[in-house]
């Protein structure tokens, strides 16, 4: 499998197609289609050459409360994408929602939805990079507040470890 990466006038990577024998993978890239269809850029496209499918992925992060919510919203936000698809190029066409919630929730259809993906996936190493993504976030909000409440600068970088303890403990509060 082979990778080229494709740049704007400006040096800055806009997509990237992986091609190989079996599949094509797509990352940021339009869909080309013979009418306007407003949702035409999923994350991920893989088209299996010897299945004759594509594999629409759509990835988020929601609130814990919105995963299947937000399965359904990706579901039927491609709706019109995969009916289009099928008839242009008359391929089996589905949508895939990952979606994770801040604190690692998954639906109970995350498992199924994720099996359908090629190659090996734990479900145990998505949820973590979602929750330590999840912390660095928070860790970065709780310094910056710290920091500019009791020494009026926003320069994170200046606070030492210790500091940043005192931090995340100040605003969790203990």
């Amino acid at each position: 499998m082979y990778c080229r990466q494709h740049f704007t006038e400006n040096y800055k990577k806009v997509y990237e197609i992986c091609q190989g024998g079996k599949a094509t993978i797509l990352w940021n890239q339009q869909v080309q289609t013979g009418r306007t269809i407003p949702n035409n850029k999923p994350d991920i496209i893989i088209r299996d050459n010897e299945k004759g499918t594509y594999m629409l992925i759509d990835v988020a992060i929601s609130g814990n409360r919105n995963v299947i919510k937000k399965e359904a919203e990706k579901i039927l936000k491609y709706k019109d994408l995969t009916i289009e698809i099928r008839r242009m190029w008359n391929v089996k066409t589905k949508v895939i929602p990952v979606v994770i919630g801040v604190t690692g929730t998954i639906s109970n259809s995350f498992r199924k939805h994720v099996s359908n993906i090629p190659g090996k996936h734990e479900v145990k190493e998505l949820t973590k990079t979602a929750i330590l993504g999840t912390a660095h976030i928070l860790r970065k909000v709780l310094m910056y507040k710290y920091n500019r409440f009791n020494t009026g600068t926003n320069d994170i970088s200046t606070m030492n470890s210790n500091n940043r303890i005192d931090a995340t403990l100040y605003y969790i509060g203990t």
